[in-house]
């Protein structure tokens, strides 16, 4: 997983023509997040390497805090091993490395030994710690582990189904401001799961995500306004502007939907 990006997991991308209703989960292995002042002191030689981009280096500054029990440290040594960013990759010591920072309460942490857990990364596959690891960091505010608790709520992963819990922990990171998370309020409200169903309000969550960049949320957008759904008019020329937004951001069935549009299919 690439160093500096939270990547979106989706459970299977829509077949063109259809609103994507698969719930997504983010990582949050972020190796160049900003740091609070007392530890970009205290990282100041990391810092030094990665901007000269050197990851040996980094990762020679990082090991004698981390193993005098600095969080910060520990969380990104774990992230080079994860990556293999100057250090060879290896999962199960990354995986170390995020423990000994997550029971110091590091939230970046939590949320991605949680992912680790999750997956199978470096630990057997668990659900149930994976969500344990995701509620720590959710209920100290993190946007991020607030998705992906209300991802294992809304899947079932680790917990029964409950979709009216997920909306309360997807609500709570799109208030954050947190693109993954409005994206995946809105589909909730289009499928009336967990609340009552309403595509007007579908579409405000989805179009706040997509005016800021997210594909998924495009593609859903402009097949709503492809078919008249939570929007005030049936727009075509608006639809075929965020499927091409979607399009150009990578998502597949974004581009398999104009080329059916362009050769005369309906999207009724």
């Amino acid at each position: 997983m690439a160093a500096g990006r939270g990547d979106l997991g989706r459970g299977q991308q829509a077949a063109a023509g259809s609103v994507d209703i698969a719930p997504r989960v983010l990582a949050f292995l972020l190796l160049l997040a900003p740091l609070a002042t007392a530890a970009q002191g205290e990282l100041r030689g990391y810092w030094d390497a990665i901007g000269r981009g050197d990851y040996n280096a980094a990762a020679a500054e990082l090991r004698p805090l981390a193993d005098a029990g600095s969080a910060e440290a520990q969380y990104r040594i774990a992230m080079q091993y994860a990556d293999g960013l100057g250090l060879r990759r290896n999962d199960a010591v990354a995986a170390s490395w995020l423990l000994r920072a997550a029971d110091q309460g590091h939230p970046r942490a939590q949320v991605s030994l949680g992912h680790f857990y999750k997956e199978g990364r470096g630990v057997p596959e668990d659900a149930t710690t994976a969500l344990r690891w995701y509620r720590k960091a959710a209920e100290g505010g993190d946007a991020v582990a607030q998705n992906n608790v209300g991802f294992m709520h809304a899947s079932g992963r680790g917990t029964s189904a409950n979709p009216a819990e997920a909306v309360k922990w997807y609500r709570l990171a799109a208030e954050q401001g947190l693109v993954g998370a409005q994206s995946n309020l809105g589909v909730m409200y289009l499928k009336g799961s967990g609340v009552t169903q309403d595509d007007a309000e579908a579409v405000k969550w989805i179009q706040r995500a997509a005016t800021q960049g997210d594909a998924y949320a495009q593609y859903n957008l402009g097949l709503m306004y492809a078919q008249g759904r939570g929007v005030v008019v049936k727009d075509e020329r608006l639809a075929i502007g965020w499927l091409t937004k979607s399009a150009d951001g990578g998502y597949a069935p974004a581009a398999l939907l104009l080329r059916q549009m362009s050769g005369g299919k309906s999207m009724q």
